[in-house]
């Protein structure tokens, strides 16, 4: 899938949203609409190298079937951009990249695009995201990004934190 990018406008200092965005244990909390059941990779869950398994709420069809995925922070540049690896459908071999970036604004706002790109390595894997795939990611970051709006302006509609696995 070609990335799929989204943005918002946040009323706050990008130092405070790259903080709040470089603790992976807080990414259920404006992703639990279609990102479910988090559990972190390893008890840090702050900075390069964190990172957590979740399932995805995918629409009816072949794709909810293996609607596991992991991703793991591999860059992180403080205050501006966080780039993300994973994987995700069948037996994992959908490999997915998600960056951060932030620019400030005027007035001391914080300007947040996240791009989501996959890779998918099978034929069968690559008809499924053909069958409109990108629009409802789409619609679903768009969402993310606006609660990610609220909770950081107004501290409202937090969804739980994620926890270790196991633990």
């Amino acid at each position: 899938m070609d990335p799929v990018i989204s943005s918002v406008v946040i009323d706050a200092p990008r130092e405070r949203v790259f903080d709040y965005l470089q603790d992976i244990a807080n990414h259920p909390e404006f992703t639990d609409h279609y990102l479910v059941d988090w559990h972190l990779t390893r008890e840090d869950p702050v900075g390069r190298g964190a990172g957590a398994r979740f399932r995805i709420k995918a629409p009816r069809g072949p794709a909810r079937r293996f609607a596991w995925g992991d991703v793991t922070f591999t860059e992180v540049q403080s205050p501006h951009r966080i780039v993300e690896v994973g994987r995700t459908g069948k037996t994992n071999r959908i490999r997915t990249l998600g960056i951060y970036e932030l620019t400030e604004g005027s007035g001391g706002t914080t300007h947040v695009s996240y791009s989501l790109e996959t890779v998918p390595r099978m034929l069968s894997d690559r008809l499924i995201e053909a069958m409109g795939q990108a629009r409802w990611v789409r619609r679903k970051q768009n969402r993310a990004l606006r609660r990610l709006r609220s909770i950081l302006e107004l501290d409202e509609g937090r969804g739980a934190r994620a926890t270790v696995a196991g633990g």
